[in-house]
């Protein structure tokens, strides 16, 4: 049987699974009441998953204080990935907050701006090439 994908994506696939999971049913902390996870990436000798994460309406504060309660979560999070997985090591977690929806909003806005001054310069003769 050929296998479509390597296990570390295997196993990035399953603790996103768990971790959501938690975060939505088990997890009462509301700094992060707004959070939801959206990527998880494994070291390739999977003792490392990066768990990526983002926050609704996010601001500096929010981000911050989102990132102390994964941290101070981490333990609970182990645990609830050690009783759904069958994995002999536990690999260690690490929170970062994915900033890939704030920069395709800002390269957004970019092309937006960039356009309606193309159109501008348009009603004003002066765009032509």
């Amino acid at each position: 049987m050929v296998r479509d994908y390597p296990r570390s994506a295997r196993i990035a696939s399953q603790i996103q699974e768990v971790v959501s999971e938690a975060l939505i049913k088990k997890i009462k902390d509301p700094r992060l009441a707004d959070a939801s996870i959206t990527e998880v990436r494994m070291s390739s000798d999977l003792s490392y998953a990066y768990i990526y994460f983002s926050i609704s309406f996010p601001s500096p504060k929010k981000v911050k204080d989102a990132e102390k309660a994964f941290y101070k979560a981490k333990g609970f999070f182990k645990k609830n990935l050690g009783q759904s997985l069958n994995l002999r090591y536990i690999p260690e977690l690490k929170f970062e907050y994915d900033t890939v929806l704030e920069n395709g909003q800002k390269i957004d806005q970019l092309l937006k701006s960039l356009k309606e001054k193309e159109h501008w310069s348009d009603d004003d003769g002066e765009g032509s090439y």
